[in-house]
């Protein structure tokens, strides 16, 4: 009954199912083969890389594929989620006061053949995805920052809120929302960082934030090679999960330690 976090796959879905394959999670087919494992995505599973949709069906086979014998299969919501589907729905809502949804989301990598491929089938499903997640002890979220308590100050307030955001597509509000998404950095700084990641785990439950957003390369200036797997910062308190596959690194599949492999 292991646990796994794989970051920010950005359509890479060649690297994620080689990724999924070597944690034992899938087997030569791609079908789920990991039993009662849990695997949560963190997010931005589209845009950059040649296969977002791709990646969405994936995840969302794999997710009946593991829940039929006992395991499970989730993801957290991502911006760039959030920008695919409002270039669908609302791309004329405004982001800042020069930019629209889907001039950012053209801007940050989006890849025309996922927008047409978006049917209702897979946004429904990206539209139900929980923006965070607490699972053996772990605060899953995709973003490095405090913005979440903004939609809300517990888990279903805060997946309430987005949840509603995604469905009502209000174009006055959505850009505006996802632009939050777009904030870092909140768990970074020596001193403040260590306050603000103690503080969210405080009130939203967990002994670790795990995230996805900003990758491993830009923020801990490592060469993309040589990223093998997470990168815990803060204290420990923040574990670092997005490897930076559009940067050239390779997908892993982090297996985080539970109760019963303690």
């Amino acid at each position: 009954m292991a646990l796994y976090v794989v970051g920010d796959v950005h359509g890479f879905l060649t690297q994620a199912t080689t990724a999924l394959r070597s944690a034992g999670l899938i087997d030569h087919d791609d079908s789920w083969c990991g039993g009662e494992s849990k695997l949560w995505f963190l997010g931005d599973l589209t845009d950059r890389g040649p296969d977002g949709i791709g990646v969405i069906d994936l995840v969302r086979r794999l997710q009946q594929e593991a829940a039929e014998v006992g395991g499970q299969v989730g993801c957290v919501l991502g911006n760039h989620d959030m920008l695919l589907y409002g270039s669908k729905y609302v791309p004329d809502s405004p982001v800042s006061d020069v930019r629209s949804v889907i001039q950012v989301w053209a801007l940050n990598g989006g890849q025309e053949h996922d927008l047409k491929a978006l049917d209702d089938s897979r946004a429904r499903w990206l539209a139900d995805l929980p923006a965070v997640v607490l699972i053996e002890g772990y605060l899953l979220l995709h973003a490095d920052t405090m913005a979440y308590l903004e939609f809300g100050k517990t888990l279903d307030e805060i997946n309430t809120t987005f949840h509603d955001l995604m469905l009502k597509r209000d174009p006055e509000h959505f850009g505006y929302q996802t632009r939050q998404l777009f904030r870092r950095f909140d768990f970074l700084d020596r001193d403040q960082g260590v306050n603000n990641a103690r503080f969210l785990l405080t009130v939203l439950g967990g002994k670790q934030i795990v995230h996805g957003h900003s990758t491993i390369p830009e923020t801990f200036g490592i060469s993309p090679s040589l990223v093998d797997g997470p990168m815990l910062y803060a204290e420990d308190l923040v574990m670092s999960a997005d490897t930076g596959l559009a940067l050239g690194a390779r997908c892993v599949a982090i297996e985080l330690e539970t109760k019963a492999s303690a």
